[in-house]
């Protein structure tokens, strides 16, 4: 098809919503806030359910959890002021059966149309009241005697809306978008040939097909997501989030980076001071990074390993690297206690040949800020902090690499503002991503496609595998005796307390009371107490104690999730639990088993466990698999949660569902790479059909 056809299809959709008649600056207004701003957008907002309004039930047929239409007559009307006033209408039809309709707000003119011997159009979800079937503010028209019902032709789409915009104005707005969709040839932009090989229908009729459904529609398919037609739609965002992921990696290789070969001294040096050797793993995933890092070419490597597989060695070998060729180096992770961890171990292990490790993070303040901030513009070596490290006024001499650990915690945005930190020319830094969340491989074929992916996949040796139990929180007297055999044997415990609560300050409450609960049933044990609430200094201080063996049970918030490392722990207690997510469970897991002492961990849950919970804890006893463990929680939880990323909203997909269309991501693959190879131009129009203003990022 030529080009200029393409552009036709482009202009009818990239007109603004204010082009379209009968639309105003209020209403254009309402549909911005939902990021609705030109024509095509509104082809693309898809409806999240559906109604049946094409045929009438009776009312002996209704079962609790249908959504349907009913035709009655209304028997009684009765007002309450019972808690709060309430309106019931009692109405029956032809099969002698009465449905009552429940209304908490109303006005009179309503209670005037409600009046017995009306007949009524009925639409609404029934539930099971007190006094049988029931419909709560459900949708009615009044019918006049004689008169039938005009039925609706298809099914009714229900769409995302926002306040101000009724279900009926926006379906008004949006068929007047659909009356300017092109025809099929035009609107298309995955070429015939891909679309033949792959068997894709065509995106219009998919369209069409999705905000029109058919009376005879297969509402349940619909309802999950797995139409023909939705499948043909997911299939296109997926390929425009690849496309974008791909563009965005391609841009950033054309660029030059610093090539940090080194004369491999200082890692020499680090490697026979360690107390360990590096396992197979390590040694090739770090030189997969070493290759990478000597090349002109910017490295994109993520690092993926579980819980304690030594992820930390391998990124201070690439430090080492760079500091060797004389270039810096920056080290950023998403919370300050993970950060300090960092600090210490690159201290502990590279300050002894020499090389300086500066800390900057949001609690360095004054003039120890301004310190650290003149010795990282003279050139220090290695800088290790949290997001502290992408303010303004944050300037390197030369950096040369960017290290970010857990970085589903961070945006594509964040990542990029580090980089751009050592932007000189064309040439920017290296980059290595550290995870110790496991990706699914789903996952990484689409959340990371910008990004090589290597794993550490063995522990090192001595690890010992942790055995996982769950117990109901009736039986928290006997947890706490084995807690107290545990510490009588020289054992140390963690206690971890979780609230579903973002509120820190619940969170540290329940911390205390769980303190205070064990301190008085421990009397002959120390007991200390760590939570997001208390100052940097008085958690080090309490960690230190730890550490040391000076405390035998730590309770404590999900704060130590990440990087605490006590050999000597080998009990940990997870309250609680059920409320907590997969990955969050095993990273919690793996503070323990550090040792050569067979642990444990205990998954104390709140009687009675819903079936979402059942699994999870089910899974936590079966394997220790990180890897098996992030496959379930993305089929659980979905990708937005796995990742982190519902609030960045980097992965939030419209129509797609990482783990309900993962059998398409190979065929996206295979389009996606003849499209950036042979149609670059309709890869570029896919990526503003879909991403629009947010396509920014994939020219990073």
């Amino acid at each position: 098809m030529p080009s200029d056809k393409l552009l036709i299809a482009d202009a009818a959709g990239l007109r603004p919503v204010g082009s379209l008649p009968g639309i105003g600056p209020a209403l254009a207004d309402a549909l911005s806030r939902l990021g609705l701003e030109r024509v095509q957008d509104l082809w693309f907002h898809l409806p999240l359910r559906y109604e049946d309004r094409t045929r009438i039930s009776t009312i002996a047929e209704l079962r609790a959890g249908d959504r349907v239409q009913v035709q009655g007559v209304v028997e009684a009307v009765e007002r309450g002021f019972r808690y709060r006033p309430q309106l019931k209408v009692a109405v029956s039809d032809d099969s002698r059966q009465t449905l009552l309709l429940r209304f908490f707000h109303f006005h009179r003119a309503q209670v005037d149309q409600l009046q017995p011997g009306r007949r009524l159009l009925i639409y609404g979800e029934v539930r099971l009241g007190s006094q049988g079937l029931e419909m709560v503010h459900p949708q009615y028209q009044r019918l006049a005697d004689d008169a039938e019902p005009a039925m609706e032709d298809r099914l009714t789409p229900v769409y995302p809306t926002t306040e101000g915009l009724g279900q009926k104005r926006i379906a008004g707005v949006i068929a007047k978008a659909l009356a300017l969709l092109p025809p099929a040839e035009q609107l298309e932009l995955i070429p015939p040939e891909l679309a033949a090989a792959h068997g894709l229908t065509s995106l219009r009729d998919a369209l069409l097909y999705v905000h029109r459904p058919p009376a005879d529609a297969h509402v349940e398919q619909l309802t999950l997501g797995r139409h023909p037609a939705q499948q043909r739609l997911a299939f296109e965002e997926l390929l425009t989030q690849h496309l974008s992921l791909k563009r965005m990696r391609a841009a950033v290789r054309r660029r030059h980076a610093p090539a940090l070969g080194g004369d491999g001294t200082l890692r020499k040096q680090l490697l026979n001071g360690l107390p360990f050797a590096l396992t197979g793993a390590q040694q090739r995933v770090s030189d997969d990074v070493a290759v990478d890092i000597a090349k002109s070419r910017p490295m994109l490597r993520l690092v993926q390993g579980d819980v304690g597989s030594g992820k930390t060695v391998v990124a201070a070998l690439a430090a080492l690297a760079a500091a060797e060729t004389g270039y810096q180096v920056a080290l950023m992770a998403p919370t300050e206690l993970l950060a300090e961890q960092h600090l210490r171990n690159f201290r502990h292990w590279l300050q002894p040949l020499g090389v300086e490790v500066e800390w900057l993070a949001g609690k360095v303040t004054g003039k120890a800020r301004q310190q650290a901030l003149s010795r990282v513009a003279l050139g220090a070596p290695i800088v290790v902090g949290t997001h502290a490290l992408m303010q303004e006024g944050v300037a390197f001499a030369r950096l040369g690499l960017v290290i970010v650990d857990e970085q589903h915690r961070f945006g594509v945005q964040q990542r990029l503002a580090l980089r751009d930190k050592g932007l000189e020319g064309d040439q920017v830094p290296h980059q290595l991503v550290l995870t110790a969340t496991p990706i699914p491989r789903t996952l990484a074929m689409s959340a990371y496609a910008d990004l090589d992916v290597s794993s550490i996949d063995e522990l090192p040796p001595g690890r010992t595998p942790v055995q996982t139990i769950a117990i109901s929180n009736a039986r928290r007297v006997e947890v706490i005796e084995r807690i107290h055999a545990a510490c009588s044997e020289g054992r140390q415990v963690y206690w971890v307390c979780t609230l579903i609560e973002e509120s820190e300050q619940l969170r540290a409450q329940a911390a205390e009371v769980a303190h205070a609960e064990l301190s008085a049933a421990l009397s002959d044990c120390k007991v200390g107490l760590i939570h997001g609430r208390m100052k940097p200094k008085e958690k080090q201080a309490v960690m230190d104690a730890f550490t040391a063996g000076e405390l035998a049970v730590l309770v404590a918030t999900t704060v130590i999730e990440v990087g605490v490392d006590v050999p000597n722990a080998s009990l940990m207690v997870i309250e609680n639990s059920e409320r907590l997510g997969l990955a969050q469970l095993h990273q919690l897991r793996g503070r323990v088993g550090r040792g050569a002492v067979a642990s444990n961990c205990v998954l104390l849950y709140q009687p009675p466990l819903g079936q979402l919970a059942r699994e999870r804890l089910q899974v936590m006893r079966d394997t220790n698999d990180g890897f098996r463990i992030a496959e379930k929680d993305l089929e659980l939880r979905g990708p937005g949660e796995v990742l982190g990323t519902r609030q960045t909203g980097q992965l939030s997909f419209r129509i797609a569902d990482l783990s309900r269309d993962a059998h398409l991501l190979p065929a996206v693959q295979q389009v996606g790479a003849e499209m950036l190879r042979h149609h670059a131009k309709r890869a570029e129009q896919l990526i503003e059909r879909w991403v629009g203003g947010a396509a920014r990022y994939a020219h990073a």
